[in-house]
């Protein structure tokens, strides 16, 4: 069976909209035993936690069943220099502008190169920054809902 790590939208998207709350719901009544939290993941969710309290609540739904599991990916140094490596061939091929990468396109540049790293299955509503990617560094994504297919 895959093993996964979900992309930082869809948790995002699970606490504002309640259709994605219970596709969330469905996809970890399934796959809970395969699924990790990437720390960089973990990182913008707290980012994102301005609101007062939301910190302890997003750390209490989406971080602590994970780390208290021990399944939490962190990217190796070797990522880290795989994901600048990307970026610099993407604006060399003219892909990307050289004064227009955005920190969110460097972080999906380090969990897509620590996800295949580890041999995981990303999974994303944003796919057209992952196909971008792609086309420098394989990596394995997949849409979010349906899930048909993904136990594979």
């Amino acid at each position: 069976m895959a093993k996964y790590v979900l992309d930082t939208s869809l948790y995002v998207k699970a606490t504002r909209e309640e259709e994605w709350n219970r596709q969330l719901t469905a996809f970890y009544s399934i796959h809970t035993p395969h699924v990790h939290l990437h720390s960089v993941v973990a990182g913008e969710l707290l980012a994102g936690a301005i609101r007062p309290g939301l910190d302890g609540e997003t750390h209490r739904r989406f971080l602590a069943p994970f780390e208290a599991v021990g399944r939490i990916i962190t990217p190796t140094h070797a990522a880290w220099s795989r994901a600048g490596r990307i970026i610099g061939a993407l604006i060399r091929r003219g892909t990307l502008s050289p004064t227009g990468v955005k920190r969110s396109f460097f972080n999906d540049c380090l969990i897509a190169a620590s996800s295949r790293d580890a041999g995981f299955v990303l999974v994303t509503d944003n796919l057209a920054d992952f196909e971008i990617i792609a086309a420098e560094h394989r990596v394995r994504f997949v849409p979010p809902w349906p899930w048909d297919g993904l136990s594979s």
